[in-house]
């Protein structure tokens, strides 16, 4: 059942465009405690049966396949929360420039309806503070980052790389990416409207300057 729910996964996301070339990764927990994962390199939008793997809660394969190369990080995930069951991890235009635009180390979602998405919580009128960490190829120092700051978030973003967001099940995790890239996506349109805000004001007063003179 976790294959299918991974490959089914892998259609949605590519047709919200969050999957482009072979970005991403998606796993769920299985009954032995161990994890059905992506293999390294395949294209979700068009995953099979032999695209998905096992591998055990410590990311090490029980299959003569290649997981993922942040399997690690769904590792973490996984024993940070007992709870969780499935996790998923998009690339999209928002996450990606959002982060390149600041060196914060959190990026906050606050006054959004969306936010009720996110579980537990039933009001818009909240702040969450999803981390940012810095984008590394070390995915084993990268991963240790995660473990020691993660307290109770939905999702974290990689900078200039995408978003981890993972759910008691596959359907939670699901809103819980589809919320988060919806919200950076209105961040996004927001910011570039007050960049055009300023720049309509500095033209104008560069215009009255020039008449004045």
């Amino acid at each position: 059942m976790a294959v299918e729910h991974i490959i089914d996964a892998g259609k949605r996301l590519d047709q919200l465009c969050l999957a482009p070339a072979t970005s991403g990764n998606y796993s769920m927990r299985t009954d032995d405690d161990a994890m059905a994962i992506t293999v390294s390199g395949a294209h979700k939008g068009f995953l099979e049966k032999d695209y998905v793997m096992r591998a055990n809660i410590d990311g090490a394969p029980l299959e003569d396949k290649k997981p993922s190369a942040e399997t690690l990080l769904h590792s973490v995930i996984y024993k940070i929360f007992p709870h969780v069951n499935a996790i998923l991890h998009t690339h999209s235009v928002a996450s990606t420039v959002l982060t390149r635009l600041s060196n914060d180390q959190a990026l906050v979602l606050e006054g959004y309806e969306m936010l009720k998405a996110y579980p537990n919580i039933n009001t818009h009128e909240i702040r969450i503070d999803l981390p940012v960490f810095n984008n590394t190829q070390d995915i084993t120092a990268l991963a240790q980052k995660v473990e020691k700051r993660l307290n109770n978030e939905p999702a974290f973003i990689i900078r200039a790389h995408g978003i981890y967001g993972w759910g008691e099940d596959m359907a939670e995790a699901m809103r819980v990416i589809e919320a988060t890239e919806m919200m950076l996506s209105c961040e996004l349109h927001m910011k570039q409207i007050q960049s055009n805000e300023r720049k309509n004001d500095n033209e104008q007063i560069n215009s009255l300057s020039g008449y004045a003179a």
